[in-house]
């Protein structure tokens, strides 16, 4: 049993209750060997004996154990101590996704597409370590008050393994996919159905499918078209739509593929929202809207007890009569007068049907195996010269690729409009070098691909290089100058009682994640300045690219700012940091005196917090951190002042103005192994 102020595992001390689940309740607690808080989820007493559900909340600590990424909930420890089965957490200071949708009513574009860049982010490091989380929904989506999006509660998640993975584990039914409705095959495109359904709800504040019951719901899943997001709302741009309308296919088979590809496609549609660039393919009859088959309500009628989506026979035998309407309805549109009275009449019908669909099915499958013989037949005799052809005629297998290459080459992607970054990361990725020439008078931005050579749609052989003309941004720089300088006139008329506004504010950019050339230009782009590079062992993130930074994303920041990063070298064996010292008094920042009462906040590049108080007196000795597992950390500064008082030109005295102050400082914390 639980009680606040008990401890656990000799230095978790249990604080207060914070949420329950199915399964577990959380508290939050206190690490007294680390001195930080932390999130405590202990298995509920009535399944703590019950070898079934102690077993997946094993499973849910080693699944999660492995994953540290920014975008997931971080799991510090886990064990078991007088029946009592724990794990520990990092704990968020911020609240749900869906409490989220729920107070804004609907999210803007660009925040629901940021939010889901995040999310796509964490379950993209998630499936690289063989990790599927099989219940994504804005419930188990949290923004902590720094703005940064985390993904929790892999609580039915599985590690994959190189065998076909099949399960009956159902996620919530809302944000459920077809093949989990099932009870089928679940993989990576499960959890990418999972994103889309709720990026929909973030850009509609409603959900496509609703009903009366679980299996209306579920069932609408697998044979209801999903209702197009611009019905919605006339906001939602073409480009962000046809990603939802991707993600959730009801083929696998049809929607993105990987994380990865949902993401570049998420962030392509920040930077041209109005371009049709998606590539959505019109479902074939398979996998367009169809009537749930008896094999698919069997699987979904034989789901275990203790599933959420667990179909009972009344509901199965109300979807039965359902299709008898239907039927009915069916039949008097084509003007017979038959009715089916009864159920003997509705089932001998069904056999009819099926009868007719095996007969069909089995007269395609004999077209198509006569097809595929005549192509073979072709093929053969043509490569043997039988059809007049010649060997340069004839197709050579080992001239296509990976990259979709032929004999006439691979087809060269469009990247003008592009930033540089993104067009290197495109090209090289089809196999072409990269050649930049500047171009100093074009009017687009810095960075941007003002045209390229050869241009996008042609085609080139592996390896060839395209020449991209990239814009030095100095004609746009030289009006920005222009424009600044009569700026500037103008503040230095402006009266001297005029305050101070946020108009020096920038938004930290998300860096994580980009390779060191996308990052720096990122921080340029937004008016920043790169600090320090530490490199630091990661088992997420390929090597050479960025892995965390000093100042949280979105956070509001002085131009010019210094932002630390960390870059990874690869993987080792578990590296560790530590910090030992004094913190001196934020004598740098704007009308600071000895005595003024500041809030000081000490926290890790990875989120962890090292330090939370309030003090009025300098320095603050002997702070001792170990065990951390980032190479860098950020102290801030809050305190409020008043600046002098000055005097006019006719010697009147003009009073300080009171105003918050935020002074931040970097910190590089010591290697321990």
């Amino acid at each position: 049993m639980i009680k606040i102020g008990m401890m656990i595992g000799d230095r978790y001390e249990i604080l207060e209750k914070i949420g329950t689940g199915g399964m577990s309740d959380v508290y939050r607690a206190k690490d007294h060997k680390l001195n930080r808080p932390v999130a405590v989820k202990v298995l509920k007493q009535e399944f703590s004996e019950n070898d079934n559900f102690v077993s997946k909340f094993r499973v849910e600590a080693q699944a999660a154990a492995g994953l540290m990424h920014p975008n997931i909930v971080n799991v510090y420890d886990v064990g078991d101590e007088n029946g009592i089965h724990y794990i520990v957490m990092e704990l968020v200071d911020g609240i749900t996704l869906k409490r989220y949708i729920e107070k804004k009513s609907r999210l803007t574009v660009k925040e629901a597409v940021s939010i889901a860049i995040q999310v796509a982010m964490g379950l993209e490091a998630a499936h690289n370590n063989h990790i599927i989380h099989r219940d994504i929904k804005p419930q188990n989506i949290i923004i902590s008050k720094e703005g940064k999006v985390k993904v929790t509660d892999f609580g039915i998640a599985k590690a994959a393994t190189s065998n076909t993975i099949t399960s009956n584990v159902m996620g919530s039914v809302h944000y459920t996919s077809p093949e989990q409705a099932r009870g089928g095959y679940s993989d990576a495109k499960s959890d990418i159905y999972s994103l889309g359904i709720t990026l929909f709800e973030m850009l509609t504040g409603r959900l496509p499918f609703n009903g009366d019951t679980t299996v209306a719901i579920a069932i609408k899943h697998i044979q209801e078209e999903l209702p197009s997001p611009s019905e919605f709302s006339d906001e939602i741009p073409i480009s962000v739509e046809k990603i939802v309308m991707k993600c959730c296919q009801k083929s696998p088979d049809r929607r993105y593929q990987n994380a990865d590809e949902l993401i570049t496609d998420l962030k392509r549609s920040l930077i041209t929202p109005d371009e049709d660039f998606v590539d959505l393919v019109d479902p074939d009859e398979e996998s367009a809207t169809r009537i749930a088959t008896e094999e698919d309500q069997r699987s979904i009628h034989g789901m275990s007890d203790t599933e959420q989506m667990r179909l009972n026979e009344e509901a199965l035998r109300e979807h039965e009569r359902q299709k008898k309407r239907e039927a009915d309805e069916q039949r008097r549109r084509r003007g017979s007068s038959d009715k089916y009275n009864d159920e003997d009449d509705f089932d001998e019908d069904s056999e009819i049907y099926g009868s007719r669909i095996e007969r069909m099915t089995m007269a395609l499958a004999i077209v198509g195996a006569a097809l595929i013989g005549l192509l073979i037949i072709f093929i053969v005799g043509r490569a043997m010269g039988a059809f007049g052809g010649n060997d340069s005629d004839t197709l050579n297998t080992e001239q296509i690729t990976e990259n979709g290459e032929t004999v006439d080459g691979i087809e060269i992607p469009n990247v003008e409009g592009t930033s540089y970054a993104e067009a290197v990361s495109v090209l090289e990725a089809k196999g072409f070098k990269v050649e930049k020439v500047e171009d100093s008078s074009s009017e687009l931005s810095k960075n941007t691909v003002v045209s390229q050579s050869p241009k996008g749609g042609e085609h080139a052989a592996n390896g060839s290089t395209v020449t991209v003309t990239v814009s030095t941004g100095g004609s746009s720089e030289s009006a920005s100058s222009s424009e600044s300088s009569t700026a500037t006139d103008a503040a230095s008329n402006a009266s001297s009682e005029a305050t101070t506004t946020d108009s020096n504010k920038v938004a930290v950019p998300n860096l994580v994640g980009l390779g060191v050339e996308e990052a720096v230009m990122a921080l340029a782009e937004a008016g920043l300045t790169q600090g320090k590079i530490v490199d630091v062992n990661n088992d997420t993130y390929a090597v050479d690219t960025i892995t965390a930074q000093s100042q949280p994303v979105g956070t509001m920041v002085d131009k010019g700012t210094t932002i630390n990063m960390e870059k990874s070298i690869g993987p080792a064996s578990a590296a560790t940091y530590s910090f030992s010292g004094d913190i001196a008094a934020p004598t740098e920042g704007q009308n600071y005196t000895d005595g003024t009462t500041v809030h000081v906040s000490f926290v890790t590049a990875d989120g962890v917090s090292l330090l939370d108080t309030t003090v009025n007196s300098f320095p603050i000795a002997g702070v001792v951190r170990t065990g951390l597992t980032s190479a860098t950390g950020v102290i801030t500064f809050t305190y409020t002042a008043t600046s002098p008082a000055t005097t006019d030109a006719e010697g009147n005295v003009i009073e300080g103005s009171t105003q918050e102050y935020t002074v931040t400082r970097a910190v590089t914390f010591t290697q321990e192994n």
